[in-house]
């Protein structure tokens, strides 16, 4: 079934000379509710300005934005957003950044089973009053993603939240990622520069151009879970996307 409906977008910023700036040119694609969806192209093509048009931070200057065959006006707590460094509240604990959106919407009553559920598939346990600068950034980009995610959105926004992450950590907070993406499947759109991440975890992995931002192409994922880097498949699919951006790269 089809949950988020991108047509006919357009995206203009001004620079600080008042000169007009194409930064996204007749975007279109559909998102179909469980999906994955990968999100790939050089910098400065406008995959953060999608994801937050598709959030409700942003609006186009043409085309529609719709979940559920409703547009997106404004910000809204069906869509969750995780950003590049988790935006945690410093004077919190671990486990009162992750119910703070609960109690935002619910108030005192909020479920905070729901909350050592979270706590426990991130592998926060033992973390809980611990504040964001006692942890590592790996455990903080979890709690991140844990406070978005115990709200049940029905679509998750990810952008480059792995992006500040060494190697290591990266891969670990990877693999949360979508292990809580095969246990809820709640809708996911990740923005990243990583081929390696958007193969990881996509379903389909739309490859964007420089700016202005189109869509050059949206590859579906043959690859089945569970995904291993080091295969010949991963391999060759890598060697077809990184084909795909080079060709986007060198076009007029």
């Amino acid at each position: 079934m089809v949950q988020l409906t991108v047509q006919n977008v357009n995206r203009v910023l001004h620079d600080n000379a008042g000169q007009r700036i194409n930064v996204l040119e007749d975007i279109n694609f559909n998102v179909n509710s469980g999906e994955f969806i990968s999100i790939i192209g050089p910098s400065g093509c406008g995959k953060t300005t999608l994801l937050r048009l598709i959030s409700g931070l942003d609006q186009p200057e043409e085309g529609q934005l719709t979940v559920d065959g409703k547009p997106i006006t404004h910000p809204d707590v069906s869509r969750g957003y995780v950003f590049q460094h988790g935006s945690l509240f410093p004077w919190e604990t671990i486990k009162e950044n992750i119910s703070s959106g609960l109690k935002a919407v619910y108030g005192r009553h909020y479920d905070k089973k729901l909350v050592d559920h979270y706590i426990d598939l991130m592998g926060l346990k033992g973390f809980e009053s611990a504040y964001p600068h006692q942890v590592s950034g790996g455990m903080a980009q979890r709690a991140a993603l844990a406070r978005s995610i115990v709200l049940r959105p029905e679509l998750l926004l990810l952008d480059e939240p792995m992006g500040a992450l060494d190697a290591f950590t990266r891969a670990d907070v990877q693999n949360v990622i979508q292990r809580v993406w095969k246990q809820t499947r709640t809708t996911m759109i990740l923005v990243t520069h990583d081929i390696d991440e958007a193969i990881y975890l996509g379903t389909r992995i739309i490859v964007m151009t420089p700016r202005p931002g189109r869509i050059k192409e949206i590859v579906t994922n043959p690859l089945t879970f569970p995904r291993d880097r080091t295969s010949d498949d991963f391999l060759k699919f890598r060697r077809t996307i990184q084909d795909k951006l080079n060709f986007g790269v060198t076009e007029n």
